[in-house]
Parts: C-alpha cells; sequence; structure tokens
C-alpha cells in the first residue's frame, strides 16, 4: 500500500506534479483513483500585498494586455456611428471607454465578484451595430432633408457648403450616438436587476455550452469583415504585426528571456521570464508601428488622402495629438440627449444575455486560474449587477458599447501567477487617469489602421479559440450536440449573408417595419443563438450531455487543494451585518459563514480518508 508521504512531503502539496496513486485491492474491483493536477502555486494570491513597485509594473502590464482589444471596439463603434473623419469624437469616445474600463474594474474587484477580474469594452455589442452598417448601403449617406429626421432636427440648411456637409455629418454621427446611448441604458438597467434578483441562475437552467458557444462564436467570426476593413489599407503592415505576435506568443512562448534585476539579499542577477509571451500582442503593434514609420520616411507610402493606402501613413492623423486637450473629463450626455431605436435596443438586448453568460463563464475560469473554490451565488450576483451598473453608465457617457469581464487577462494571470487584488486596483486606476488625460487617447487613435488591423487577427483569432473551449464539458461524440450546433452557425451565417447580397427580397410592405426585422436578422448572435437555444431545449438530451451538469454541479468532483477560501468573496461590509436575516433573502449578499473544513482539506487529507 502506498504511503501518502512518498506523494507529499510533510503533508504539503507537490505544486506542479500529477498525483496517481495506485490502490490495488484484491478482494475488490475498485477502479485506481488518479487525483487531479496540483496547480503550480501562485507568486502573489488574491488577498496578498506585493511591494508597491512591483503593484504598478504588474497592473501596467495587465493594462497593456488589455488596450488594443479597448482601441479595437472603440474604433468599431466611431465606425458604425460614422464618425471616422471627425478625430475629436473618436478621441472622446476612446477616453470614454478608457474611463469606464478603470471605474468598472474598481467596482467589480471592490464591490462584485471580488476576483481580479478586469472589466473592458464589450465586442458583443458592436457586432449588430456592423450588421447593421452592412445591411443598409447608405447608413452613412445624408438621405433627403425631408425625410432625414436628424437634419429636420438641426437648423443647418442642406447645401453644399463644405462646412454645412460636415456639420450635417457630424449631427448623424451624434444621432446614431444618442440611438446608442438610450438603448445601452435601457438594457443595463435590465443586466443590473439580472444580478440583483439572481435570474442569473435560472438563465442557465435553459442556456448551456450548446447555445452560448455558437452565438459568441458568431461574433468572433462576424468581426472579421470588420479586421479586413482595417487591414485592407495595407496587407504587409497588418501580416508583420500578426505574425509577430503569434511567433511570440505560440513559437517561442515557451523559452523565457534574461533579464537583469536587483534585490538586497542576491545583488544584480539574471532573471528569466517569458516578458515576449505576455507582451507578444504589444511588441507586434510596435513592429508594425516602426514598418509605417520606416515606409513613411522613406517614401514608400502614398501621400494622396482619398487613397486607401494613406491610412497607413505614421502620420496620417498625426494632427489628433496636438488638437486633444490634456484633460478631458467624460460627462453624461456629451454626445446629447439619449435616444431610442427600437433595432438596437432588442440587437443590444441579446449582447446583454450573451454577455452576462460569457461574463459567469469567466468567474468559474478565473476562480480556477487563481486556485480558490467556485464563485458563490452571492458573488456572481454581485459581479452581474456591478457590470449592469456600469453598462447603464456607459451609456450615459456615450461610449456604444458595455463593460464585460476580459477573458485575456485571466489567461494573463494564469501566466503570470500575480492574482493580487491590489494589482487590478492599479489597473482600475491607470485606465481613469489614461480616460481623464485627452493626450495618452489621441496617441492610441494615431495607430495605424493596418497595424491595428494586424492586432485584431491575433486577438479576435484567440477569442475564437477560447469560445470554443467551452464545448470540453459537452459530449462531442453526440450527434444531437454536433447537428445543433453545426445548423445553427450555418444559419447565423446564411441569414445575414442573404439580407446583405439580396436585400429587396425581404418586405413587408412598410419600411418602417423592414428596416427593424432586417437589423434583428442581420444580427449573427440572434440567428444563430435563437435556433441553438430552440434545439437544444427541445431536441432529447440529456443534461449531462449538453454541458449543463458540468455548468451548474461544478463542485462534485472537487479535488483541489485551494490555495484561499471562499473568504475571499466575502463584500466589504461589517461583520456584524452579516448575521442580518433580510441578508437571507437578497441574492446578492451574504448571510452567514460556511463550514471552513469544506474548503480546508488538504490533499494529503483526502488521500488518507481514501486509504482507510
Amino acid at each position: 500500500m502506498a504511503d501518502v508521504k512518498d506523494v507529499c512531503e510533510n503533508g504539503e502539496t507537490c505544486p506542479g506534479v500529477d498525483i496517481e496513486l495506485d490502490i490495488p485491492d484484491e478482494s475488490t474491483d475498485a477502479p485506481d483513483i488518479v487525483y487531479k493536477e496540483v496547480p503550480e502555486p501562485l507568486l502573489y494570491k488574491i488577498s496578498d500585498r506585493p511591494p508597491v513597485h512591483m503593484t504598478f509594473f504588474f497592473a501596467f502590464q495587465q493594462v497593456l494586455v488589455a488596450l488594443s482589444g479597448s482601441l479595437a471596439v472603440s474604433s468599431f463603434v466611431a465606425d458604425v456611428a460614422c464618425a471616422s473623419d471627425f478625430s475629436d469624437i473618436r478621441t472622446d469616445l476612446l477616453s470614454s471607454t478608457l474611463l469606464m474600463n478603470g471605474v468598472t474594474t474598481l467596482l467589480m474587484v471592490t464591490l462584485g465578484a471580488r476576483l481580479p477580474l478586469f472589466q473592458g469594452a464589450a465586442s458583443d455589442y458592436v457586432v449588430p451595430l456592423l450588421a447593421m452598417q452592412i445591411i443598409d448601403k447608405d447608413f452613412c449617406a445624408l438621405p433627403d432633408s425631408a425625410t432625414n429626421y436628424a437634419v429636420e432636427n438641426t437648423t443647418l440648411p442642406m447645401t453644399n457648403s463644405t462646412g454645412s456637409i460636415t456639420d450635417l455629418k457630424r449631427q448623424l454621427s451624434f444621432t446614431k450616438l444618442q440611438e446608442f446611448q438610450g438603448c445601452l441604458i435601457l438594457v443595463g438597467i435590465i443586466h443590473c436587476l439580472v444580478g440583483l434578483t439572481g435570474l442569473g441562475g435560472l438563465l442557465l437552467r435553459f442556456i448551456g455550452p450548446v447555445t452560448v458557444v455558437p452565438a459568441i462564436l458568431l461574433s468572433g467570426i462576424f468581426l472579421s469583415r470588420a479586421t479586413a476593413k482595417f487591414a485592407r489599407s495595407h496587407w504587409g503592415m497588418a501580416a508583420l504585426t500578426a505574425s509577430t505576435s503569434i511567433i511570440l506568443s505560440l513559437y517561442v512562448g515557451h523559452k523565457k528571456m534574461p533579464f537583469p534585476a536587483w534585490s538586497r539579499k542576491r545583488g544584480f542577477f539574471i532573471y528569466w521570464y517569458p516578458f515576449h509571451q505576455v507582451f507578444s500582442l504589444l511588441i507586434g503593434i510596435l513592429a508594425g508601428w516602426l514598418m509605417s514609420a520606416l515606409m513613411t520616411w522613406f517614401g514608400a507610402l502614398t501621400t494622396d488622402v482619398n487613397e486607401t493606402q494613406y491610412m497607413a501613413r505614421v502620420d496620417a492623423q498625426s494632427g489628433v495629438i496636438r488638437d486633444a486637450n490634456w484633460f478631458k473629463v467624460p460627462y453624461p450626455n456629451q454626445f446629447g440627449a439619449p435616444s431610442f431605436h427600437t433595432g438596437v435596443f432588442i440587437a443590444f438586448l441579446i449582447a446583454t444575455i450573451t454577455s452576462i453568460l460569457d461574463s459567469i463563464g469567466d468567474y468559474y475560469a478565473c476562480a480556477r486560474v487563481c486556485n480558490v473554490p467556485p464563485p458563490p451565488k452571492h458573488a456572481v450576483n454581485r459581479g452581474l449587477a456591478v457590470e449592469g451598473f456600469a453598462s447603464t453608465i456607459s451609456g450615459m457617457l456615450g461610449c456604444g458599447h458595455a463593460t464585460t469581464t476580459n477573458g485575456g487577462s485571466i489567461g494573463a494571470v494564469g501566466v503570470t501567477k500575480v492574482a493580487s487584488r491590489d494589482v487590478f486596483v492599479c489597473v482600475a486606476v491607470i485606465y481613469i487617469v489614461f480616460g481623464l488625460v485627452g493626450k495618452v487617447s489621441a496617441v492610441f487613435i494615431t495607430i495605424p489602421q493596418p497595424v491595428l488591423g494586424g492586432a485584431m487577427i491575433v486577438m479576435f483569432g484567440m477569442f475564437n479559440g477560447i469560445v470554443l473551449s467551452n464545448l470540453q464539458v459537452i459530449s462531442l461524440s453526440s450527434t444531437r450536440n454536433l447537428a445543433i450546433i453545426g445548423t445553427s452557425l450555418l444559419v447565423g451565417l446564411m441569414v445575414p449573408y442573404w439580407l446583405e447580397a439580396f436585400p429587396n427580397d425581404f418586405s413587408t410592405g412598410n419600411p418602417y417595419n423592414d428596416n427593424i426585422i432586417k437589423t434583428l436578422l442581420a444580427n449573427p448572435n440572434l440567428c444563430g443563438g435563437v435556433v441553438a437555444c430552440f434545439l437544444d431545449n427541445t431536441v432529447p438530451g440529456t443534461r449531462k450531455e449538453r454541458g449543463i451538469t458540468a455548468w451548474q454541479n461544478y463542485q462534485e468532483e472537487d479535488t483541489c487543494v485551494y490555495s484561499e477560501g471562499v473568504e475571499v468573496y466575502l463584500p466589504l461590509i461589517p461583520e456584524s451585518w452579516r448575521s442580518w436575516k433580510v441578508m437571507k433573502y437578497l441574492p446578492f449578499c451574504y448571510h452567514r459563514p460556511e463550514n471552513p473544513s469544506k474548503f480546508t482539506s488538504t490533499q494529503t487529507e483526502k488521500l488518507q480518508n481514501h486509504i482507510e
């Protein structure tokens, strides 16, 4: 019989070692017991407090990892709002996005789920807007003054003068941003209520991986169109950016680089760390930016502003930095009073549902990476409530999108082994500063379009892969699951293409109703998600086969040795309040402490109990 001490010396866990314990017993037919891999120890746990200088370094690293995604989503919003030609609007949009990234992250770490989660710009809300732009060929065109409600509300005359046309285009951009603003405020309130009432668990009873994966994957596939729009100005520059990031993160990501370091005990020494993997996307952007600068310097790029290749120049938007204010405080209704659009509201509502489910999955993933127990219901509900509240604030500031949990930052925690809350509080502060200093936002605006397109290739390619990873909990040998996923993907791609290629095939006789229905059907998330949800809940199949059991009963086969217990999820309220009876009836509050023995048993105790 194996000795427990052979597995873990002195009763301690053995990080990074697969613990396999064979227990032969001639009197029984019991199978060999194979315990899960014990995760590698974290450098800093959730409740740890790193030194101040190291905290800033770790935080700035997280900021750079997620910065490109926020820039991409903000650029998409400016594009669908017909504001690509207005650098001041683009700067204001990016400032609002960066500010809300910081505010939402701070709320999530302190009041929400209390996990080290970065809240970044959500691309789910941009996809339906891009679909609307693709279906409507005149989306950004100025219609006749008699039919354009935006023009009717302005006193500017419809003339051929450059000033008036520019003002009308600006008014059109403001009108679209006002529609995004009003609809986002409404769906943000709904999102917040889902967390406050605990409806997230109810959704998980009917919506599982078979529904979520096709719906979210269609978003990533559809974003390839917008990515091509940015990369088309110079495909070579985009390819250099993407290939540099891929080589550093995948081909040589397992290797470490030497860096000089100093400490009081060791003095100067060489520190080996995979910095090229952690900063692969940033290095790729810098490589593409350098290529743009060299080609601009040697005259290899056109100087004609009407040519597509002009946007590949490093000085194409150099005036943005000069004209930007040093300090810019985003404020409510900065683009005008909120308005309402039925099609946009329904599209945002669908995006909210997928964002909620995606966030719940990210909470569990972050808990696994941080080696803590899965989040209890009250923590999940608080997290969703914070995200919804922040979405409402984002709508008031005119961001054009909500904020949601960033999966890439969870992966960065797994790579760096730094899960401290203090780091993410510092991340929030840095983003708030970025959002308030207009010159910083202007610098990011000047990134050449093909460089940004190359970064999007890597970002959304990784996004698609992360989405597909959720299929590991379903039965991929089930014909039922394969048929549902395949059919929903086909429908989600087919219907938007049909409306784009043959817009006149669909007509109800009422132009207003036609626009609303086309807006909904052009949304690949909606088409594919509805088909997947309907089939998944009507075609016979077990809950385990559908992956519902794995998402809800995650603790049944839990054999992990946790670094910290469920105390990491406790809300920041006085301890005496936790015993109040009213806490029992609030889904987002913690009522009474759980039995700590449930989470403090060590791997050695479990092995010993099994042997006995």
